[in-house]
């Protein structure tokens, strides 16, 4: 058993854990009940006292200063968008590419950090993808060979969803900060699992959204651009993003300056019950400490890992504690086996390479060892059958 932190405690804080086998945080994370408790405050305000907004958008500058100081970042760093999306694409139209210039990526990660940069090939930008097998994570060398003068960004998650690999960063960016190359990342399968320091991976730009790691509904998604970086200009202003918003909301043409802080790159109303429920969820996540929950997570993998082996199903991704963290990927018919584990109520989801299996904080090692007790009773099943088969 783990003893990192007060796991039963943790667990009752999930109502879903009695009720199924939930092994699917990469694809959102159950509601805690401390998040839902925030939600219905929020709504008992709206509609006892037909929201008190003031009250409101203070609690908006909280969670920016909540989301600051969870990144390592300052609160000026910190935008809230609409979800990872939105802030990927706002970093691609914010770059000061031209015709003839370069990013590069990685084959297969997620699709929209892709069409994020994709689409700037309508202004003459190249993007160039780089392979990396599912048992590979990225670093420095990856990118290294390809970046010539016209290289211009290196974009990549953090944590991959399809393999699980945790690439190095850190080591990225330090590469990006020689070579004088903006480094997005997509940190939306590693914020709330993995410690993230801004300062110290190197990034300019981090995007993410809120449903996983950090516990939160949809609709709500952070945006961390580094101090400085004043060249990035938002492709699209309203009054929130102006320096100078106009008192009397009369437009002024001849001043439409934008902010110097991450707030330019935000558009009109804030998603209110979110941030005020990602206050309650970071709160949560705090206690239990990130160092923590990385070294949970892991801990279950290395009791999955180990079940596998036993059971000789392959893993899809990396094996290494350095190169994985909570997503595992079984090489596991997903025609077969998905519905096996529904009607034996397990929520996992399927991927490229097989049935993706993903920890959340509220996981146990009984839930690993349930898992691999199914699979076991799945191969036991076939073998009964295909005994009969070759009776018949």
């Amino acid at each position: 058993m783990t003893d990192i932190f007060d796991l039963a405690s943790l667990r009752s804080e999930f109502p879903v854990t009695k009720r199924m086998l939930y092994l699917d945080s990469a694809h959102q994370t159950p509601m805690a009940t401390p998040v839902r408790a925030a939600l219905a405050e929020f709504l008992v305000e709206g509609n006892e006292s037909a929201g008190p907004k003031p009250v409101w958008v203070r609690r908006v500058e909280t969670a920016r200063e909540n989301v600051a100081q969870f990144l390592n970042a300052s609160p000026g760093e910190i935008a809230f968008t609409k979800n990872t999306s939105e802030g990927l694409n706002i970093a691609a139209n914010a770059m000061p590419l031209i015709a003839g210039d370069n990013v590069l990526m990685i084959e297969g990660d997620h699709p929209n950090n892709a069409y994020a940069w994709l689409n700037l090939r309508s202004k003459g930008v190249e993007v160039r993808f780089v392979k990396l097998g599912d048992t590979e994570v990225a670093n420095a060398a990856t990118f290294a060979p390809h970046i010539d003068a016209r290289t211009k960004v290196i974009s990549l998650s953090h944590v991959t969803f399809h393999a699980g690999q945790r690439h190095d960063v850190a080591d990225i960016g330090k590469l990006c900060a020689s070579k004088g190359v903006y480094l997005v990342v997509d940190v939306m399968q590693s914020i709330g699992v993995l410690p993230l320091d801004v300062k110290q991976l190197g990034v300019s730009v981090l995007a993410a959204g809120v449903h996983k790691g950090l516990l939160t509904p949809q609709g709500l998604g952070i945006l961390y651009v580094k101090d400085g970086l004043d060249e990035l200009k938002p492709a699209y202003i309203a009054m929130s993003s102006l320096a100078n918003p106009p008192d009397d909301y009369i437009a002024r043409p001849d001043d439409m300056a934008p902010r110097k802080d991450a707030g330019r790159f935000e558009m009109g109303n804030y998603n209110l019950p979110d941030l005020h429920a990602l206050s309650a969820a970071i709160e949560l996540i705090n206690k239990a400490g990130t160092a923590n929950i990385e070294q949970h997570v892991l801990a279950l993998g290395d009791r999955l890992i180990s079940h596998l082996d036993e059971l000789g199903v392959k893993l899809v991704g990396p094996r290494s504690r350095t190169e994985r963290v909570h997503i595992y990927v079984l090489d596991l018919p997903v025609a077969e086996w998905m519905e096996y584990f529904t009607q034996n109520q397990v929520r996992a989801s399927p991927e490229r390479g097989g049935i993706r299996i993903s920890f959340g904080l509220f996981n146990s090692l009984e839930d690993v060892d349930r898992l691999a007790s199914l699979i076991k009773e799945r191969h036991k099943q076939t073998s009964r059958s295909q005994a009969v088969e070759q009776i018949d």
